[in-house]
């Protein structure tokens, strides 16, 4: 704030579960339509207000679409901050490859928001992957290289692993109606855990 300014006011609880309801309703119309296929009408029709009031909170489609993406990609991380470097390897990868599973089950349009933006080419996020996301995985990295040097778990290519625990765990959400397709009447998720931890702990293994 600069000298002389008049400070912020803070949201009324009226103008929070506004941006609240947009932020709702944009994390469903682009995890449908995509960027390109959404608009600002679309959006404010979801969150049951008017385009003009919409307007007041963000200034565009594009400025909801960002604050989304910056917010989801924190979540994302959170999984891979929580793995420690001083726990017993194998439960500390296999407790990752499940917190990423409960990450598709319980945010599947979150997900699905996620990989279209990374399959446009991630031209709103491109900074992001390169930064915070490389540095994060980059620094798990060091440490799985120093289990496998310990002996403490198979010799693996650390970023091929991780690359690995994404796309068998984010197939969940990303591909729900082929899944369910194929599955029918079961539930994806009932028997996938129990598959993917039976998977990853004989891959890592000595």
């Amino acid at each position: 704030m600069s000298f002389g300014s008049k400070p912020e006011r803070p949201e009324t609880r009226i103008q929070q579960r506004n941006r609240v309801a947009i932020r709702a309703a944009a994390l469903k119309v682009f995890s449908t339509f995509g960027y390109r296929g959404s608009t600002v009408d679309q959006i404010a029709t979801e969150a049951g207000l008017s385009k003009p009031n919409l307007l007041y909170y963000f200034p565009s489609k594009e400025a909801i679409y960002r604050e989304l993406l910056e917010t989801l990609l924190e979540t994302w991380l959170d999984p891979l901050n929580e793995m420690d470097a001083d726990g017993e390897p194998v439960e500390e990868l296999i407790g990752y490859v499940r917190r990423k599973l409960d990450m598709s089950r319980n945010f599947p349009r979150e997900s699905r928001l996620f990989a279209n933006e990374i399959i446009q080419g991630a031209p709103q996020i491109e900074t992001e992957l390169s930064g915070s996301l490389k540095q994060l995985v980059d620094e798990k990295c060091v440490v799985i290289r120093k289990w496998i040097a310990e002996g403490k778990i198979a010799d693996v290519h650390p970023h091929h692993l991780i690359f690995s625990i994404w796309s068998l765990t984010q197939h969940y959400a990303d591909f729900d109606v082929q899944v369910r397709a194929v599955l029918g009447k079961e539930d994806p998720f009932d028997n996938a855990e129990t598959y993917l931890t039976q998977l990853f702990t004989r891959l890592l293994r000595v």
